[in-house]
Order: structure tokens, then C-alpha cells, then sequence
């Protein structure tokens, strides 16, 4: 669902010297974030989701107690249209894919420039999925879709499913994608089921990873931008 601006965020993270920084850059872009709360563990953050129902969690991936994983997982079961970005300093393929499991909004690199940061923030507001080139071509390579397959694999789509695509990996919901294309919500699911099956992908987070490997969009992307042809 559509988060209004500016999002309050909560910001979890052991490492106190980070988690303020964080804060301080995110105070100040007030039009974009409002930093309600912030934790020093995962026990921690899932209780003042509860407190707090934040609209964002930005949240590191290793902490005491309850891990960012976790701590995720059991936020997402408590209030499923919490957005969480997992914060990490790890390349790990199995932290990013049990990220992908769990159903976090974004995975991030600590490291990340500040202004790709805020774009990759406010696409969140339209439900898009936080993730930069380089996570996308980690994702597309632990799916088995660096090999040749890659590049045949778009071949597979008809010009409507590739409308579909780039439609449904902006983060936009099925009956938008209906009304913008003029075509049922059922041929939407259905299109979107073939365009996974062909790709070989498992849900909308891989989708918007493989469009943006694949040049089809970028977090800027509009749906508008994107001509019924």
C-alpha cells in the first residue's frame, strides 16, 4: 500500500556511532523521513513496532538478541505493510536471500551514497522495492540466471508481458497495472504467473531485481513513463 510522506522511521542497529549517524542523515531530509524511535537490538525493534507502528524500519542485518532477520520476520507477521530495509556490511548470498524469503521492502549496503539512498527511501512510498544494480545482479546470479539463460530469457516475453513487467516491477499494484493497460485484474495475475514461470522467478522482489539488471527500469521509473503500445 502507498505510504504518505514524510515516513516514520524507526532505526535499529548495535552499533551506536552508526545507528546515529543514520539518524542524523535522516533528520535531514524532514520531507522525507521522521525518525520516531530508535534500537539497539532485534528484541528491541519488534517492541517498539509495537509502540510505535512505524511506517519504515531501516535495520541491520547482525544484532544481539534477536538478529535484523528475525526481528524482521516477526515485524512483517505483526504488521505486514511495515516496510523494512535491511541495512549491511555483509555480501552475504544467504543473508540477502532469506531477506528476499522474509519479504523486506529493500536490502542496502552500509556503504551506499546518501543521494541513492533518499531515491531508494522514497520509492518506497509507491511500494517499489529498495535494492541498487548491484544487489539486483547478486539476486539474478543465486537464481541461476547468469548463465546464458539471462539473455534469452526477456526473448521469452510478449510485448504485453513485458509491458506487465515493467509495470509490475515499479511497485505498483495489479488492478493499477489493469487500469493503466485496460485489462482485467485476472489477465494481470495471469500474465504476471507466465512472466515469473519464464524467468524462472519466485515473486515480485526477484521481478524488480531481474527489470532493474536488466536496464527495463530504474528506481526513478514512473509507470507513466512506460507507453501502452
Amino acid at each position: 500500500m502507498p505510504k504518505q510522506l514524510p515516513l516514520r522511521t524507526l532505526v535499529a542497529d548495535d552499533h551506536r556511532l552508526f545507528r546515529q549517524g543514520l539518524i542524523s542523515l535522516m533528520n535531514a531530509r524532514p520531507d522525507l523521513v521522521t525518525v520516531v524511535g530508535e534500537a539497539e537490538h532485534g528484541a528491541e525493534a519488534v517492541e517498539m513496532c509495537e509502540r510505535l507502528h512505524p511506517d519504515l524500519v531501516m535495520m541491520d542485518i547482525l544484532m544481539p538478541q534477536m538478529d535484523g532477520l528475525q526481528a524482521a520476520k516477526r515485524i512483517l507477521e505483526l504488521y505486514p505493510n511495515t516496510a523494512i530495509i535491511m541495512l549491511t556490511a555483509s555480501n552475504s548470498d544467504e543473508h540477502l536471500g532469506n531477506a528476499i524469503d522474509i519479504g523486506v521492502s529493500g536490502y542496502l549496503q552500509k556503504n551506499l551514497d546518501s543521494n541513492e539512498l533518499f531515491d531508494l527511501v522514497l520509492g518506497i512510498t509507491d511500494d517499489k522495492v529498495a535494492i541498487t544494480h548491484a544487489t539486483a545482479s547478486q539476486i539474478m546470479k543465486n537464481i541461476g540466471l547468469g548463465r546464458g539463460r539471462q539473455n534469452a530469457a526477456v526473448e521469452q516475453l510478449t510485448v504485453r508481458e513485458l509491458e506487465v513487467l515493467r509495470l509490475a516491477a515499479t511497485g505498483i499494484s495489479n488492478p493499477q497495472i489493469a487500469a493503466r493497460l485496460q485489462i482485467s485484474v485476472n489477465t494481470v495475475k495471469a500474465h504476471i504467473k507466465s512472466i515469473l514461470d519464464k524467468l524462472n522467478l519466485e515473486n515480485r522482489t526477484q521481478l524488480a531485481a531481474y527489470a532493474t539488471r536488466k536496464g527495463l527500469i530504474t528506481h526513478k521509473d514512473d509507470p507513466q513513463d512506460y507507453p501502452i503500445g
